[in-house]
């Protein structure tokens, strides 16, 4: 049977339907694989399982060899991804969109919380033991209701984004490649960064968008204002978003995704108006298994000569 080579835990639901398709070889190892590693790993595979952290390129296509068929990448996003160089050498590549909208979204929005209400400074202090006391003035933080959501990428997960925000009484305008029929407004980038107070991003990972939030897009907020990135980290510097905090430019940052993961800026880590996730947007256990689910539906699809449900084009 085929070799499916699977380059880290996945649920089991996804691995009985692989198992169905052919011999599933799931890396012993729980950590992110080096390149050498993954390509060794990847030797004589009709089908590679790979994850946001995977390298997924011709290299790995040559080290996989000729009977490499597709390639299933199991996150919606596919920066990690060489989709031109796969698909010249005649393998479908397939990701895993729309099962991790809400999920996503669902976070996305608790961490918008979570900065503007100061949750995680208020838990610190009471895990601390910090004396307190209740007054009108104690960790004041900021409400949402008639304050406007400003969010760069209008997908699926933009939009639900949109409505979670809507529910709670904000005015939404968003960005993006193209305008989209919806209530909210339609506006440039730069009007985005100057009319929100809190700047919500769910673009995808390109040459365009890295560092899309830069020294200038920072400095063209309000000074009030919110940053949450829960897409990418690399559409944020990192280092000109620790300047900008610590020079008052804008009022908070809330990150599930970063820079250089899992690293974080290490200003980041010890400040108050910064709230830090560790790559939580899809870590529902139904989220992720529908996830896995789909990733194996298409390599099956794939191996047994059918189209692929979710395939990426190059």
């Amino acid at each position: 049977m085929a070799k499916i080579a699977v380059t880290r835990w996945i649920p089991d639901d996804a691995v009985k339907l692989l198992a169905e398709a052919g011999d599933v070889e799931i890396s012993p190892v729980d950590r992110p694989l080096t390149p050498a590693e993954l390509h060794e790993f990847a030797d004589g595979a009709a089908a590679v399982v790979g994850m946001l952290h995977d390298r997924l390129d011709g290299a790995l296509a040559d080290a996989a060899g000729p009977g490499l068929k597709v390639v299933a990448n199991v996150a919606v996003g596919y920066d990690n991804v060489d989709v031109p160089a796969l698909a010249s050498r005649g393998v479908v590549v397939t990701n895993t969109p729309g099962v991790l909208t809400d999920a996503t979204a669902d976070l996305a929005f608790g961490l918008l919380l979570a900065v503007t209400r100061r949750l995680g400074e208020g838990e610190r202090l009471l895990r601390s033991r910090t004396p307190w006391s209740f007054h009108l003035g104690f960790m004041l933080g900021s409400g949402l209701q008639g304050k406007t959501l400003g969010v760069v990428g209008f997908g699926q997960i933009g939009r639900a984004m949109a409505r979670r925000a809507a529910a709670f009484g904000m005015t939404v305008v968003y960005s993006g490649r193209s305008q989209k029929d919806t209530d909210a407004e339609y506006v440039s980038f730069e009007e985005l960064l100057a009319r929100s107070d809190v700047v919500s991003l769910h673009c995808p990972l390109t040459p365009e968008t890295r560092h899309l939030v830069d020294a200038t897009a920072l400095r063209a907020m309000k000074p009030g204002a919110y940053l949450v990135n829960t897409t990418r980290g690399p559409v944020v510097d990192e280092a000109a978003l620790a300047d900008a905090l610590e020079a008052g430019e804008i009022a908070g940052a809330a990150l599930d995704v970063f820079e250089n993961e899992p690293e974080v800026e290490p200003r980041l880590l010890g400040r108050d108006d910064v709230v830090l996730s560790p790559h939580l947007g899809s870590a529902t256990v139904e989220t992720r298994t529908a996830m896995a689910v789909l990733a194996a539906r298409n390599v099956a699809a794939v191996l047994a000569g059918r189209p692929p449900l979710t395939e990426v084009k190059p």
